[in-house]
Order: structure tokens, then sequence, then C-alpha cells
């Protein structure tokens, strides 16, 4: 059904942010339009392939489920 089943999101991590914090993310998010765990998820990935020397196209894929 899947051609990698590896690919299917089913690892979850807790995070935990101060008021200032989330409506912070919360605003970025809604100018972005976007929700914001799918906002969170893109910066993470971003951030851990700058920090590893690999490309973010190769990680994030903004159009992916």
């Amino acid at each position: 059904m899947y051609p990698d089943t590896k690919r299917i999101r089913t690892n979850r991590l807790t995070l935990r942010f101060d008021d200032y914090e989330h409506d912070l993310i919360k605003a970025l998010a809604n100018y972005q339009g976007e929700q914001p765990s799918t906002l969170l998820r893109q910066l993470v990935l971003r951030e851990a392939a700058a920090a590893l020397g690999v490309s973010d196209s190769e990680i994030v894929d903004s159009k992916a489920a």
C-alpha cells in the first residue's frame, strides 16, 4: 500500500511552550496560513538539516502529507 512504510509518520514528540512562545508560534502560523504543528515540524527539520550540513530539500518536503 505504501512504497516506503518508514515514511509513515507514527512517531510523536511533545513540546511545551509558555504563553508568549505559544502566541508567537500561533501568530507566525496564522501569518503563513499553516497549522502550528506543520510549521514547527518544518522549522525543526530545517534546523536539523542545517546542523547536519544536509540540504533541507532532502529532508523537508513542504508538499508532503
